[in-house]
């Protein structure tokens, strides 16, 4: 008797758990687009973009047809934006997966702009990284750095940190370029324009692999980079009184120490300095004579 009861009670309890299950949404599957949807839209070719199962990767695919992007639903000025990605493999010359931040979302041609791009290779060949800067519309001030990993065998993290004070390009928490403001008014540090953050993967083979000399292979497409983790510590910019005013120390990115490298990232940037950097426009004395103004600020102040 006692053996039934008891067999009895744990047939209600199972049943208990499953009715709690299904009420509750425990068992259901997420939205695979529920986190993409949530921050981003897509820019072009909703038809070469995919998720995983779970909505926590995507990736993003170039044929011959057409590349894909997208971008966040909101504007941001001044913050810390992060990615993973994980680039495209073996041969992919001529492609261009980039991560940028924008202030128009037609290119517009008074717009500012901080890049992230990732110029594709021959395979075996390392991949360049490349950062650019612009302001109304102006840029060529282009870097270009090699990597110490291979980014097509894992996902590694490229972040973004701006304040009036300084943009620090990081890669793994890495800072591998320093761009620092004057503090007075000029015509190269962007910081008055709220931005998006785009993300997008596009044929460039007219330049981007050994100035265009090699060739996008389409024999080999489609090809992926993919993306996951996006991390966002900004100011969302909202008309029409923005409360997006750096220097008011109430974020952890607009603080004292966000404002300078600090002693670690120093040694970091220094052993950058001295083993990865491929060009620094800042250098090239051969296209600029003349070298720009912000050329003259030091990183480590």
């Amino acid at each position: 008797m006692k053996t039934r009861v008891f067999s009895l009670i744990a047939v209600l309890l199972s049943t208990a758990v499953v009715l709690f299950s299904c009420k509750f949404g425990a068992a259901e599957p997420k939205n695979a687009l529920s986190e993409f949807e949530s921050n981003f839209d897509m820019m072009w070719s909703d038809d070469h973009f995919k998720t995983s199962e779970d909505g926590n990767t995507w990736l993003l695919s170039l044929d011959k047809e057409t590349g894909c992007g997208f971008l966040t639903k909101q504007r941001y000025r001044f913050g810390w934006f992060s990615m993973k990605l994980k680039l495209v493999g073996g041969d992919s010359a001529g492609i261009v997966t980039a991560y940028y931040m924008c202030s128009d979302k037609d290119a517009a041609p008074e717009r500012d702009e901080l890049d992230f791009e990732f110029l594709g290779n021959r395979t075996g060949e390392p991949y360049v990284i490349q950062t650019n800067v612009y302001k109304t519309g102006v840029g060529n001030r282009e870097m270009r750095h090699s990597l110490w990993f291979d980014p097509t065998e894992d996902f590694h993290t490229y972040s973004i940190l701006w304040n009036s004070h300084q943009i620090l390009f990081f890669v793994d928490r890495v800072p591998i370029r320093v761009y620092k403001n004057n503090n007075k008014p000029n015509d190269f540090f962007p910081n008055e324009k709220p931005m998006y953050l785009f993300s997008s993967i596009w044929n460039a083979d007219d330049w981007a692999t050994r100035g265009g000399l090699e060739k996008t292979d389409w024999k080999k497409a489609p090809f992926v980079s993919t993306f996951k983790d996006y991390k966002l510590d900004g100011c969302e910019w909202k008309d029409p009184y923005p409360e997006c005013v750096s220097t008011t120390t109430e974020h952890w990115w607009d603080q004292y120490d966000s404002w300078h490298l600090t002693d670690s990232q120093k040694k970091d940037f220094a052993w950058v300095e001295r083993n990865l950097v491929i060009y620094d426009y800042c250098k090239d004395t051969e296209r600029f004579p003349k070298l720009p103004e912000e050329c003259s600020l030091s990183p480590w102040d």
